[in-house]
C-alpha cells in the first residue's frame, strides 16, 4: 500500500483500498509537491444547533412604563414650553401681523386676479401663437373661457356671501364680527410675511442629530485605524466576516447597532479607540458606548449611540428613595446604564472597593451602598468617615458604630470597633462550624440563618471612606490592615461586607490583600493605568476597561466589575444629603419595628479591648538568653500568649508586620526541638530594641 505525504492541517483518514500486487517502489522525488488532500467532507453533518431571536411584537418603549412615561413627559414638556413661549409674545405677534396686512391684501388681490383670468396658462397660449397652431390655440381659448366664467362666478358668490354674512353679524352679533375681522387681518398679515423672516419663529432651536445608519457606522469604524476593519469596509465586509446582524433600532434614548466584526477583531479593539469612534460618528464622547455581547460570540459588537451624553441625560428617580425595603441577599437597583436601564448590585458575599480621584462622586457612591444596607432591617451598619466632613453623617441614626475624623482618638475608636468585629468574625465561624449541614449546607450565612435572631448571623456592613488614612497610621495602621484584610477574605462567607473607598488607589492606600479579594469593584475617573488596574483588577486597562476615559463632568459614572460576567458602565443614583436623611428616617422605622437599634444609634460605643502592640509583644517573646529568634517561633509564641489577637498569625505574618518599623528578616542560627542546629529566617533582639527606641523618640517629639 502506498503512502501519501500530507500537511498536518490537511491530514485525513484515507478510505481502505483493495490490495494490489507487490510492486517495486519507485524512487521518491523530493522536489515534487505533495498532492492536496481535501479536508471538507460533504457528508459531515451539521451541528444541529440553531439560535433564533424573535423580534418584539410591541415596541420596547411601549412595554416599558419608564420609557413610555419619559416619552410622554418629553412631549408634554415641549408642548408646555412652546405654549408659554408663544403665549407671552402673542401681542407682539398680533401687532406685527397687523402691520403686514396691507401687503398680504395686495398679494391676495394679485393672486386672485391671476387665478380668475387664468394667467398661469398664458405661456401655453403664447407658445401656440408662436407655433401658429390654430387648432391647439382654439382649444386652449375655449378652456380659458370656461375657467374664467366658473372662477368669476365663484368669486362673485364668495364676495356676495361674505358681505351678506358680515352685515348679518353686524346686526345680530357685532362682537363676533370684530373677531372675524381681527382674524381676517391676522390672516392677511400671515400671507404678507417675508418668506425668510417669519413673525412666529420656533420656541426651541433644535440641533438636528443625524439618524444612525449603516453607512455612518461603517464610516466611524473605518476611522479608528484598525487595519482589519478598514480592509473589511473596503471589500464589502462579508468576505471578512464583518456584517450587520440586525437592523439598527431605537433603544432607549439612542440607537443600537449589532454587527459582527472581522475575524480576529474583538469589541475591546473598538472600545480602546472610543474617542476616534466618536469623531467618526460626529457625536460627543459621552454618547458613544461600544461593548461586547455576552450572549453571543467574542466577535459580536453592540454599538449604542445616545442622543445626549450620559452625564446630560436625565436619570430616573432611585426606586428606593421614597418606599421599599431591601434584602441584602437579593439584587438591588443602585443606578442606571447608558440606556437608562436599571442596574442591580448584590452586596452579600462580596467585599467592595471604590476608587477615584477627588470630587468624582466616590463618597456619594459609598453612601448610596450603605443606604441600601440600611434598608435591610436585619443589618448592622458601621460607617467610618476619615475625610472628617460628615458626608456619612445622615447614616448616624441607624449605625451600630460611627465615627467622622482622622485624629488619633478617632482612629482609636475605629480600632476598638474593628477588634470587636474581629471577635465577631471568630464567633461566627464557630457558630457556622457547629451548625448541622441540613441548616448550613455550604458553610456560609444564608437568608434563613440571617433572619434567625438566636444565631446572631445578621448581615454586617462596614464602610470606610478615605481608607488610606487608617492604613497609613503609624500606630494603628498595621493592626487595622490585618483585621480589614481578614474581613475581605473571610467576611463575605460569614455575612460581613467590607467597603473600602479611597482617592489614592495604590498598594499602600489599598493593601493588596484587600484589593485582590474584592469581588465588587467600582472605579470612577482615575488618572492612570496603575490606579485603574488597582481598583478593577490586573489587566483591566489592557482589556479596554478604562476609567481614565471619563471626563471631569462624568461625576457618579463608573466602571462596575463583579456583578455579572463583564464589567459595565454605570451611573449611580444621585441621593443628596436631605434625601439621604429621608431614606435613613424610613430605615430607622423599619429597624425599630424589627428590634434592631443598637450601638451608636442608642448612644453606646465600642468596648476597649486588648489590641496589637507588635514591637512590644515581639520583644516580650524573646527569652533572656535569646539574641535572635526564628519567625516561626515568634508567631507561635505570640499566638500562645495572646490568642485573641495573634491566634491566626503564621510565619509569613511576622515579616510584613515588622517591616514598617524598619526591621528586616535575615538568616539566623537556631536549634530545633531535636537539638539539631540550622538557619532560618528570623530577627534579632537588638533590631527590635532599636525600633522601640526610635518609636518612643518620635512619639515624644510629636
Amino acid at each position: 500500500m502506498t503512502e501519501t505525504a500530507t500537511h498536518p492541517l490537511h491530514a485525513t483518514t484515507a478510505p481502505p483500498t483493495p490490495e494490489a500486487p507487490p510492486q517495486t517502489p519507485a524512487p521518491i522525488d523530493d522536489t515534487a509537491p505533495a498532492p492536496v488532500v481535501p479536508v471538507d467532507n460533504p457528508k459531515l453533518p451539521d451541528p444541529g444547533v440553531t439560535t433564533e431571536k424573535r423580534r418584539p411584537i410591541i415596541a420596547p418603549w411601549l412595554r416599558s412604563r419608564r420609557d413610555l412615561l419619559a416619552t410622554v413627559e418629553r412631549a408634554a414638556g415641549h408642548a408646555w414650553y412652546a405654549t408659554a413661549y408663544h403665549g407671552l409674545r402673542a401681542p407682539w405677534y398680533a401687532t406685527q401681523l397687523a402691520l403686514m396686512a396691507p401687503r398680504g391684501t395686495a398679494r391676495l388681490v394679485t393672486n386672485t386676479n391671476r387665478w380668475i383670468w387664468d394667467r398661469e396658462a398664458a405661456p401655453l397660449r403664447d407658445f401656440t401663437v408662436r407655433q401658429e397652431d390654430v387648432e391647439e390655440y382654439m382649444r386652449l381659448a375655449r378652456l380659458r373661457a370656461g375657467r374664467v366664467r366658473l372662477r368669476g362666478l365663484v368669486t362673485v358668490i364668495a364676495c356676495t356671501f361674505g358681505l351678506g354674512f358680515a352685515l348679518w353679524l353686524y346686526v345680530m352679533a357685532p362682537q363676533f364680527l370684530y373677531v372675524f375681522a381681527a382674524s381676517g387681518v391676522l390672516t392677511l398679515g400671515y400671507f404678507g410675511q417675508q418668506p425668510d423672516a417669519p413673525v412666529i419663529g420656533p420656541a426651541v432651536m433644535r440641533t438636528e442629530l443625524q439618524k444612525l445608519t449603516g453607512t455612518i457606522v461603517l464610516r466611524a469604524l473605518d476611522s479608528i485605524g484598525n487595519a482589519k476593519i478598514s480592509a473589511a469596509v473596503k471589500k464589502g465586509g462579508d468576505m471578512n466576516g464583518m456584517r450587520f446582524t440586525s437592523e439598527i433600532t431605537r433603544d432607549g434614548p439612542g440607537y443600537r447597532a449589532d454587527l459582527d466584526l472581522p475575524y480576529g477583531v474583538v469589541p475591546e479593539d473598538v472600545m480602546e479607540e472610543r474617542q476616534a469612534l466618536a469623531s467618526g460618528l460626529r457625536r460627543k464622547l459621552g454618547c458613544v458606548w461600544p461593548s461586547g455581547d455576552p450572549d453571543e460570540h467574542e466577535g459580536r459588537l453592540i454599538l449604542w449611540v445616545g442622543d445626549k451624553p450620559m452625564n446630560e441625560t436625565t436619570k430616573p428617580e432611585w426606586p428606593l428613595l421614597k418606599e421599599g425595603e431591601v434584602d441584602l441577599f437579593k439584587p438591588v437597583v443602585f443606578g442606571n446604564d447608558q440606556r437608562m436601564r436599571d442596574m442591580f448590585v448584590t452586596l452579600m458575599f462580596a467585599s467592595v472597593v471604590v476608587g477615584s480621584i477627588p470630587r468624582m462622586g466616590k463618597t456619594f457612591l459609598l453612601r448610596l451602598l450603605l443606604l441600601i444596607a440600611a434598608l435591610d432591617p436585619r443589618a448592622w451598619i458601621l460607617a467610618f468617615d476619615f475625610k472628617g466632613t460628615g458626608d456619612l453623617g445622615p447614616l448616624e441614626p441607624v449605625c451600630h458604630r460611627y465615627r467622622s475624623g482622622e485624629e488619633d482618638e478617632d482612629l482609636l475608636y475605629v480600632l476598638h470597633a474593628m477588634r470587636e468585629l474581629k471577635q465577631e468574625l471568630t464567633r461566627r465561624a464557630k457558630v457556622i462550624r457547629h451548625l448541622p449541614k441540613s441548616r448550613c449546607p455550604e458553610s456560609k450565612v444564608t437568608p434563613a440563618l440571617a433572619s434567625d435572631k438566636s444565631l446572631g448571623l445578621h448581615p454586617i456592613v462596614v464602610g470606610f471612606d478615605e481608607c488610606q488614612v487608617m492604613f497609613e497610621h503609624e500606630k494603628y495602621g498595621a493592626e487595622l490592615e490585618s483585621i480589614c484584610t481578614d474581613i475581605a477574605k473571610r467576611g463575605p462567607a460569614l455575612g460581613i461586607v467590607g467597603m473600602f473607598a479611597t482617592q489614592r488607589p495604590d498598594a499602600k492606600s489599598l493593601p493588596p490583600g484587600i484589593s485582590a479579594n474584592a469581588v465588587l469593584r467600582f472605579c470612577l475617573k482615575v488618572m492612570g493605568h496603575t490606579a485603574n488596574d488597582m481598583v478593577l483588577g490586573t489587566g483591566a486597562y489592557k482589556a479596554g476597561i478604562r476609567a481614565t476615559m471619563f471626563s471631569r463632568s462624568d461625576r457618579g459614572i463608573c466602571w462596575m466589575s463583579g456583578e455579572g460576567d463583564d464589567p459595565l458602565i454605570v451611573a449611580s443614583a444621585f441621593v443628596d444629603g436631605p434625601a439621604a436623611e429621608q431614606v435613613v428616617g424610613r430605615a430607622r422605622q423599619l429597624r425599630e419595628a424589627y428590634g434592631n437599634i443598637t450601638g451608636h444609634a442608642v448612644g453606646e460605643g465600642p468596648s476597649e479591648s486588648r489590641g496589637m502592640n507588635v514591637l512590644g509583644d515581639v520583644a516580650k517573646v524573646f527569652r533572656a538568653d535569646e539574641e535572635q529568634l526564628w519567625c516561626e517561633r515568634i508567631a507561635a509564641r505570640l499566638a500562645e500568649s495572646w490568642p485573641d489577637v495573634y491566634g491566626e498569625w503564621t510565619t509569613a505574618s511576622v515579616a510584613p508586620a515588622l517591616k514598617p518599623w524598619g526591621i528586616a528578616t535575615t538568616d539566623v542560627w537556631g536549634t530545633t526541638e531535636d537539638g539539631r542546629g540550622t538557619t532560618k529566617r528570623g530577627i534579632k533582639r537588638a533590631d527590635v530594641a532599636a525600633a522601640i527606641t526610635r518609636r518612643d523618640a518620635d512619639r515624644a517629639a510629636a
